[in-house]
């Protein structure tokens, strides 16, 4: 699995911006990934997992 560090950190960033984030890219570029190491750092965060709303 590729860690996309850039655009991760470009959400990390922007987490507490009161925006609606838009990720888009082809098929298979890695979006859900990308969702999912996002949500693996609002986890490292404390941040509950109940409080964090997720469908791919």
């Amino acid at each position: 699995m590729l860690i996309r560090e850039n655009y991760l950190n470009k959400l990390i960033q922007s987490k507490d911006l009161n925006l609606i984030k838009v990720i888009t890219g082809v098929r298979r570029s890695g979006k859900s990934t990308l969702l999912l190491e996002y949500k693996n750092y609002l986890l490292s965060q404390n941040i509950k997992e109940e409080d964090i709303i997720m469908k791919t």
